[in-house]
């Protein structure tokens, strides 16, 4: 264990003793966790930010990350396509940009969704304390205050300056030490092809809050061994690499000298507002930045960690979780989210899924009412037949139709929205989501049952509906999802009407929780019948037309993929059942990995680690087979489950400081998308098995 981790593991023996001691005696207030931190760059920490929810907008955000870890790179707050945001020093002949250049390189002192404040030391004896506060979705600002620990007066220059993205910056106009310029920002095709509203050509300004020595463009960004003098500053340029500034100090010992930068963007449009609000980030008071979001936090209560690095892996995700909402917008009266904000993907971009909702029962307890108001951005697009469209969003409620039949998402609907009452107790949100949980049910049986032989099959475009809509074994070796009776889909019916029968109980609505009942039951007997396979121990499809498992060739439906547990999850599987499938789930050499549970089992010739559903670890899969564990009194396994899980998140957010969309089982690897909101799920799954060993 690192020297870091020893003192936040200090800390918070500390924090918890004075939670034991406060109804004994009055304590001081601990400072929060997050603005306590010593976090270098082996360091488990989240380090993306941007703007707060309540100062954030759609169409033109910009977010940053902070790449302090990496030697051979500067300590910049890198964007997907806007430029990064970075700072370089010299002193006599010696020019420092590189983080492993630095006397010390950077530590993170404190850390939340919005703002990070760090210390470095570019020289020996110059400290620097830094602050990065990204206000908006249109202005961020970096304070950065430095100090002579020397004895006697150094002299030291000061560039900061924004490296432009592969596009370039162009139209560069300097005057009285303000920087304006344009870049462009490409839609990809989904956003294109969706008419999902984007700025493509974006104003800039870069102001200072001291007089620069030298302000302008230079046609290629300072590097690892320039120095100043050879850097070639326009006033003027069509195209540049790089925008710049040149301040020269002499330090005095005992005298630090301060000073602000704000980068602030805007449509061409906007450029009056846009000085305007970059001009009042220069004097503007950074203390309530951190104070806002103490605030915001203070209700937490994180479980009591058996490990420290899971307290880290619990506020990054908590971070991450809150970072990816904005507030109510377009044509939506409900804050929602985004699967990841920085960078931005539009597929990513378009609008909430039932699916990446499952993270709603960990963000519930960052802010509830966020948690429920996101669950409304559904019921109140609800078409009066009870469909609910694939994607719900304030500018794209995508509608996908396949062969004259329109496509929903997975059913987790009124399984979410009971959960979520659990955790809020909010009659209202109950009353509504009854009745919206109700007609969504009852749409999808009668439009998912072709056969009407009381089992449901995927329809529309059916691997969409599905979730696991890319390299899953039985879709791309076997067959098209709609000629399947489908084992997931009919565990996650008989969990909607399982929570439809507790929300009407809790309702008074006796006579319709009965009905209920008898539904889950029925469906839960026939899945039994249906789709267990005695000779391996496990559940698989059938096909549709003979109910058997096998659909061209002989038994090609019984291929070993995640969806087989979902019958724990369900609460379907008897006991003897339950012990055959925690049998094969805790098989080394099938799906008890170093990391996790993997979509499909590592003794499959499709299997493929850092795949897609083909293999990695899905967190909110994992995180249901981690419920059915705990719901069949098997504490043991789902306490390693989440071990192993949090452990391989933890080893890549060491390394590359983001949380991932999936995760090899196999090894310390995060891919495909990044600042990804599924990953949150993983607070909920550390949270039900500590209640469940009493440590809550």
């Amino acid at each position: 264990m690192g020297v870091n981790l020893k003192k936040t593991w200090k800390c918070f023996l500390i924090l918890a003793l004075t939670v034991v001691l406060s109804g004994c005696r009055q304590e001081t207030v601990p400072t929060p966790w997050l603005s306590d931190l010593t976090a270098d760059a082996d360091f488990p920490l989240y380090t993306t930010y941007a703007a707060a929810m309540e100062r954030s907008g759609f169409i033109l955000d910009e977010g940053y990350h902070f790449n302090y870890y990496t030697d051979s790179a500067g300590a910049d707050f890198t964007t997907d396509t806007g430029g990064d945001i970075c700072l370089g020093f010299q002193m006599g002949d010696r020019w420092v940009y590189q983080s492993g250049d630095m006397y010390r390189a950077p530590v993170i002192t404190a850390s939340y969704p919005d703002m990070v404040r760090y210390q470095f030391y570019p020289f020996e004896g110059i400290r620097a304390e830094a602050w990065f506060v990204v206000h908006s979705s249109t202005v961020a600002l970096l304070d950065l205050q430095l100090e002579n620990e020397m004895g006697h007066p150094m002299d030291i220059t000061v560039v900061p300056f924004i490296r432009a993205p592969a596009s370039g910056f162009r139209n560069i106009e300097t005057t009285d030490g303000v920087i304006r310029f344009e870049h462009r920002e490409a839609p990809d095709k989904w956003t294109l092809n969706h008419q999902v509203p984007y700025a493509d050509s974006i104003r800039n300004l870069f102001l200072l809050s001291e007089q620069p020595d030298v302000a302008g463009a230079s046609s290629t960004a300072p590097g690892v061994a320039d120095a100043v003098p050879a850097m070639l500053l326009l006033k003027e340029a069509p195209e540049a690499g790089a925008v710049a500034f040149l301040k020269q100090l002499t330090l005095d010992p005992d005298n630090p000298f301060s000073f602000r930068l704000v980068r602030a963007v805007d449509t061409l449009k906007g450029l009056k507002n846009l000085e305007e609000a970059g001009r009042r980030m220069l004097k503007a008071e950074l203390s309530s930045y951190q104070e806002a979001n103490e605030q915001l936090f203070a209700h937490l209560q994180p479980p009591v960690f058996d490990d420290p690095e899971k307290i880290a892996l619990y506020w990054s995700a908590v971070n991450m979780m809150r970072q990816v909402f904005y507030p109510a917008e377009g044509r939506s009266d409900y804050n929602y989210y985004v699967f990841s904000r920085e960078p931005t993907w539009g597929w990513g971009h378009g609008g909430q899924v039932f699916h990446e909702s499952i993270t709603m029962l960990a963000y519930a307890a960052v802010d509830p009412e966020s948690a429920m108001n996101s669950q409304r951005v559904y019921s109140s697009g609800q078409y009066p037949n009870g469909y609910i469209n694939y994607r719900s969003g304030p500018y794209l409620d995508e509608v996908i139709e396949h062969e004259g039949e329109l496509t929903s998402s997975a059913p987790w609907y009124a399984w979410l929205n009971w959960e979520l009452y659990q955790l809020t107790n909010d009659r209202k949100f109950l009353e509504e989501m009854y009745a919206s949980s109700r007609k969504f049910y009852e749409f999808y049986v009668a439009n998912r049952d072709k056969d009407q032989d009381g089992l449901c099959e995927w329809g529309g475009h059916a691997i969409l509906e599905s979730v696991r809509d890319s390299e899953v074994a039985v879709w791309d070796e076997v067959g098209w999802p709609a000629g399947f009776e489908g084992l997931d889909l009919n565990c996650m019916l008989v969990r909607e009407a399982k929570s439809l029968e507790a929300m009407a109980a809790e309702l008074g609505l006796d006579n319709e929780a009965r009905q209920w009942r008898a539904d889950h039951e029925k469906r839960s007997a026939l899945i039994n019948e249906t789709f267990w396979d005695p000779e391996n121990g496990f559940y698989y499809h059938v096909d549709k037309d003979t109910h058997t498992f096998t659909h061209v060739t002989t038994d090609d439906l019984k291929r070993d993929e995640i969806i087989g547990f979902l019958p724990l999850w369900a609460g379907v599987a008897s006991e003897e059942q339950a012990a055959l499938l925690v049998k094969k789930l805790t098989d080394p050499e099938q799906f008890w990995r170093p990391y996790g549970v993997p979509s499909l089992s590592a003794s499959d010739s499709f299997y493929d680690p850092k795949g897609y559903w083909n293999g990695p670890v899905w967190v909110e899969w994992d995180f249901l087979i981690m419920e059915g564990l705990l719901d069949y009194g098997y504490h043991k396994e789902a306490r390693e489950l989440v071990r192993r899980v949090s452990r391989g998140m933890t080893e890549v957010l060491k390394k590359d400081h983001t949380l991932w969309e999936f995760y090899s089982p196999d090894e310390a690897w995060g891919g495909h998308h990044q600042t990804y909101i599924w990953a949150g799920i993983i607070n909920r799954m550390m949270e039900r098995v500590a209640a469940a060993d009493g440590r809550n």
